[in-house]
């Protein structure tokens, strides 16, 4: 078999290429160019028949064998450049490639978020439900604001003065520049204000005036069976007492007693070490109808409707820094005389708390102070 080089099948490759993108040319000149086709066709129509004769014979004895030739030679040419680019070529040292950087490459969508697979929302006109009505109670809507609850045997304005004087007659400076409200409880079982609380308001001129003036219940002042059958105190202690802004609650109920105290407002007032339970709160059940008269376990009992007036007062209207009361360390007692703590340079030592101020006596208003027991 005749063989060529590289180079020559190359060469024939290309003229190959050539005469048959020649021919497709003139083929598709002739097919977009009606005219020129017609003028060939019409050419060949009035050749003669000689001419005609010998360009057959041309066409069978020489250009058919040459294109054969040229395709065999093509297929040829084609297996040998095909063999010489699959051949190993002669192995060249190289230089190690570069590493190439890492380089973050952004996140790429996940499937649910590519635009082309995102489908529009098709919007469906619901009918709307029809609106509800809510009943609500009548009596949520038209409720009245809170009031004292009513009071059978109120003091007399010469009374409440009485108080008023005894009050200021009875406070520091300093207790009195300290505190903005003051409750001041009569624990005595007779005169005209006996089993009474009075709530002074410091207005912003200095002035004290009367909020409020309840009837209470304190302390039966014996030993009394508790629950578990031991003989408990009912005492309620005299003294100046502050709210204890940790133990003020709306609803309590004493263990030591098994008994309800709702809206509870602890004193803070430590006596041998522990923190005492006496407190302010609302009267339950049979105990409201026992109001004016000694019948608690030593707190201050007050009818519900006033407890819950006086915790919501307190609590919206007082909170702020209050000055401490001196503590003894030796007794770990904290005092009820009215002293207050100060440091070394003589300054009043303050805390977060109520600047609300108790003082419980055992002055009934007729001169005469009762037996403490």
């Amino acid at each position: 078999m005749w063989k060529w080089g590289t180079s020559t099948g190359l060469k024939a490759i290309s003229l190959f290429y050539l005469l048959s993108a020649s021919a497709f040319s003139f083929a598709l000149a002739l097919q977009q160019h009606q005219p020129w086709a017609e003028g060939v066709r019409e050419a060949a129509r009035t050749v003669p028949p000689a001419v005609a004769a010998a360009t057959r014979s041309a066409n069978e004895q020489a250009v058919m064998p040459a294109v054969a030739w040229i395709k065999l030679r093509e297929r040829e040419a084609y297996g040998e450049v095909s063999g010489w680019l699959a051949a190993p070529g002669p192995v060249v040292a190289q230089a190690p490639a570069p590493k190439k950087l890492a380089v973050a490459k952004p996140p790429a969508l996940r499937p649910s978020l590519a635009p082309s697979v995102i489908k529009p929302r098709i919007a469906i006109a619901l009918p709307r439900p029809p609106a509800m009505e809510i009943a609500r109670p009548e009596t949520e809507a038209a409720a009245p604001p809170l009031e004292p609850a009513p009071d059978a045997s109120p003091p007399s304005p010469a009374e409440v003065a009485r108080v008023l004087s005894h009050i200021k007659a009875s406070l520091t400076k300093e207790l009195y520049d300290n505190f903005e409200l003051f409750l001041f409880v009569s624990k005595a079982n007779h005169g005209p204000w006996q089993q009474r609380m009075f709530v002074f308001e410091k207005q912003t001129s200095g002035d004290l005036h009367l909020l409020y003036t309840w009837p209470v219940s304190t302390g039966r002042e014996v030993l009394t069976p508790g629950p578990s059958g031991n003989l408990l105190h009912t005492d309620t202690p005299m003294g100046y007492f502050q709210i204890d802004p940790e133990r003020v609650f709306r609803r309590y109920h004493s263990g030591e007693w098994d008994h309800d105290m709702p809206h509870a407002m602890f004193f803070s007032w430590e006596h041998d070490g522990l923190q005492t339970g006496i407190a302010i709160h609302g009267a339950v059940g049979d105990d409201v109808s026992a109001l004016g008269s000694r019948s608690s376990a030593g707190c201050v009992r007050i009818h519900p409707q006033n407890a819950t007036l006086l915790f919501n007062l307190i609590k919206k209207n007082y909170r702020g820094q209050t000055p401490l009361f001196a503590y003894d360390r030796r007794t770990a007692t904290m005092s009820n005389n009215g002293l207050l703590m100060h440091d070394k340079a003589g300054n009043l030592q303050y805390a977060e708390g109520y600047k609300v101020l108790v003082l419980i006596e055992n002055n009934g208003g007729d001169d005469t102070v009762a037996a403490l027991f």
